[in-house]
């Protein structure tokens, strides 16, 4: 079975790499990924996936990988920042509280699709202005779901996690492998 990664995200491919999946293609798929007025942010995150995966089409043999990521703080979804402004907004919000980051995956193929979901807790810690505005220069805020990656810089924000640190990343790999496994791409 023939892997499809429907995410033009390297983050969600050095990930595969962890445990040794290779996609055999890269397909965006490419979708409005607004939020319908008063979604929480779970059920979003899980329609974003599944909604990626129905808009890429399988071939005999393949099986398509989407995923969403998305910052909560409450009922409030946190996109990807559409500007430096923004991102600070979404920064200073975080600042000293807790938020969750959820990470819905869907996995395609000609008959069937299945779809898991992972919510991690995590704590920012209060960010000086010095912290904010030199985080802000490094510009590694840019595409990323509330304005910050676990990965980079930010990591020395989060204090505090409780849950998968590779579904903050942006792929919980647990649950990914056992997809992989069910639908015959893993062995």
């Amino acid at each position: 079975m023939r892997l499809i990664l429907g995410s033009a995200s390297p983050r969600r491919r050095e990930l595969l790499a962890q445990i040794s999946v290779v996609p055999t293609e890269i397909r965006a798929a490419d979708i409005n990924e607004d939020p319908i007025p008063g979604e929480l942010p779970r059920p979003y995150c899980q329609r974003m996936a599944r909604e990626k995966a129905e808009a890429l089409e399988p071939g005999p043999d393949e099986a398509i990988l989407c995923a969403d990521t998305t910052v909560a703080v409450g009922r409030r979804i946190l996109g990807k920042p559409e500007d430096r402004k923004e991102a600070e907004a979404f920064l200073r919000l975080m600042s000293g509280r807790r938020h969750r980051v959820v990470t819905a995956i869907a996995l395609r193929t000609q008959d069937k699709i299945w779809q898991k979901d992972v919510e991690t807790a995590l704590k920012m810690k209060c960010l000086s202005e010095t912290e904010l505005n030199a985080y802000l220069d490094t510009e590694d805020w840019q595409g990323k779901a509330g304005g910050y990656g676990i990965q980079g810089p930010a990591a020395a924000f989060i204090p505090w996690l409780q849950g998968s640190y590779s579904a903050v990343v942006g792929l919980p790999l647990a649950e990914t492998a056992g997809l992989l496994r069910v639908a015959g791409v893993l062995k």
